[in-house]
């Protein structure tokens, strides 16, 4: 089972894709996050797509809704189409967050003694 898998580390380069805009980025995996999140000046940034619903979620600054928006990464070689809330993150190292939603759809498992790769596929 883990042969078919992609092992990935906590932190991995990844490429977002919004609009016509692409953007190296380095991503924070977080298996505790349900959904992917990334900084909503990111998004602003890149020409977000349209808001596709608000959703409740549950963080460490507690209870609140956050838009969805769909947008695509490559993340490890493989291209993938997801939902990311949109959050304030600019007091935070990562804007991007890559919570389970993402690690199921692209199949990865996580090794936290991956270290990170200072070059990225594509």
């Amino acid at each position: 089972m883990i042969k078919e898998r992609t092992i990935i580390g906590c932190r991995e380069p990844v490429f977002l894709m919004l609009g016509n805009k692409k953007e190296r980025l380095i991503a924070r995996i977080d298996t505790g996050a349900k959904i992917s999140s990334m900084d909503i000046r990111l998004a602003a940034e890149l020409s977000s797509s349209k808001i596709l619903q608000t959703k409740k979620v549950v963080s460490a600054n507690g209870t609140g809704l956050r838009a969805v928006i769909e947008a695509k990464i490559i993340l490890a070689g493989k291209e993938l189409k997801a939902n990311f809330t949109l959050a304030d993150r600019a007091h935070m190292k990562y804007k991007i967050l890559i919570g389970r939603n993402i690690l199921r759809k692209g199949n990865f498992l996580i090794d936290p003694l991956k270290k990170l790769h200072k070059k990225s596929e594509n």
